[in-house]
């Protein structure tokens, strides 16, 4: 189909342990709930190719409305492999980065939600404070600073 595009990005999903512990982290760096359900039934299996999947969800939305994080806790069936460590060479899903204001301030703030830094927060050139940090459960979170934009 010649006329078909890319609208947007939708979401990113990240599967949790604990639906209230990511809540409140992600809220800490400045995203907003925008609803929590849980999805089940056969159409929701017949989606994902998990028969009898009961999974309960909350969409993060950040403060601009044009990205969202789906946070899924997973009931049932049971959770089949741990991602969250892996190190940032791995394949697959690695990390979401976000553009903050204030890196060294968001860095102390999350710190106290147990975050910690991958490495170190460094400068790029005259144009980015960036630095990877392991928050909520281990996720694998990227967080930007444009020099001079605050």
């Amino acid at each position: 189909m010649t006329g078909n595009k890319l609208l947007r990005m939708d979401n990113i999903g990240i599967v949790v342990e604990s639906l209230d512990d990511a809540i409140s982290f992600f809220t800490e760096l400045g995203m907003n709930l925008e609803g929590r359900a849980t999805i089940e039934g056969e159409w929701s299996g017949r989606v994902t190719g998990l028969t009898s999947q009961r999974v309960e969800i909350a969409m993060m939305v950040t403060p601009d409305g044009h990205s969202r994080l789906e946070l899924s806790k997973f009931l049932a069936p049971p959770i089949a492999s741990d991602h969250r460590n892996a190190p940032v060479n791995a394949f697959g899903y690695l990390r979401v980065m976000f553009a903050v204001a204030d890196i060294d301030e968001m860095v102390a703030r999350l710190s106290r939600h147990g975050a910690r830094l991958v490495g170190e927060i460094v400068q790029y050139e005259n144009s980015y404070k960036l630095c990877y940090i392991r928050g909520v459960e281990g996720i694998l979170i990227g967080l930007a600073e444009e020099i001079g934009k605050h």
